[in-house]
């Protein structure tokens, strides 16, 4: 049996956050498929066993069941001792930019992507509100991105893979990715490391409706 078990589907960037950093981390881990179109974590069952809020991903390990993802993040870091800070001011700075990502850059591009690419609900007030929303994120990422290869210093740290969670998915979101060019170098390099994997080959189950 597998020391991590994490629970996801091929589709959720939020789970790819913790199955990339199990992948680059070279952990004894395995995905368990969750049918979440299917309904299967909105059911008793999920809620009362796995996390009462009714979402993935969730790690399991020694005895837990850990959800939300940069908490899952800061757990792995802790207990692998690989992608954490080397201090309390990078502590600091790496929190920082995952808050930033679960409030803007993932928060509002996950939701666009999911209304205009997977449910193709075309352009709607909302999609047009979303979308200027994720752009504005992405410009004030690109733009630290110019000056540095990594979100805090000069290594991969959970801050990017916190926000590298939806920059591989590629479903249309109607923007233009074009102009992000330090968004691109830096997932350049994030790909580019032994044991990256896309998504949608390192998380098993439905890649879209």
């Amino acid at each position: 049996m597998a020391a991590f078990k994490l629970h996801c589907f091929a589709a959720s960037g939020n789970s790819y956050k913790v199955a990339l950093f199990l992948a680059l981390a070279d952990a004894d881990w395995e995905p368990v498929v969750v049918d979440y179109f299917g309904g299967e974590t909105r059911t008793d069952g999920w809620r009362d066993s796995l996390n009462e809020m009714g979402e993935i991903p969730v790690l399991e390990h020694a005895g837990l069941a850990i959800s939300q993802s940069g908490v899952i993040l800061d757990y792995l870091a802790g207990v692998t001792g690989k992608f954490g800070p080397r201090n309390e001011q990078e502590k600091r700075d790496i929190w920082r930019w995952i808050l930033f990502d679960n409030h803007k850059f993932t928060s509002y591009y996950a939701t666009l992507r999911f209304m205009y690419g997977l449910q193709k609900s075309g352009e709607t007030p909302v999609t047009q509100f979303l979308r200027e929303r994720a752009v504005a994120a992405y410009r004030i990422v690109d733009k630290h991105l110019a000056g540095t290869p990594f979100l805090v210093g000069d290594r991969l740290t959970i801050a990017d893979l916190s926000l590298a969670g939806y920059v591989y998915m590629p479903e249309e979101t109607g923007i233009d990715m074009a102009e992000f060019r330090h968004i691109a170098a830096w997932k350049e390099r994030i790909s580019d490391m032994p044991g990256w994997r896309h998504p949608h080959d390192l998380m098993p189950g439905r890649k879209g409706f």
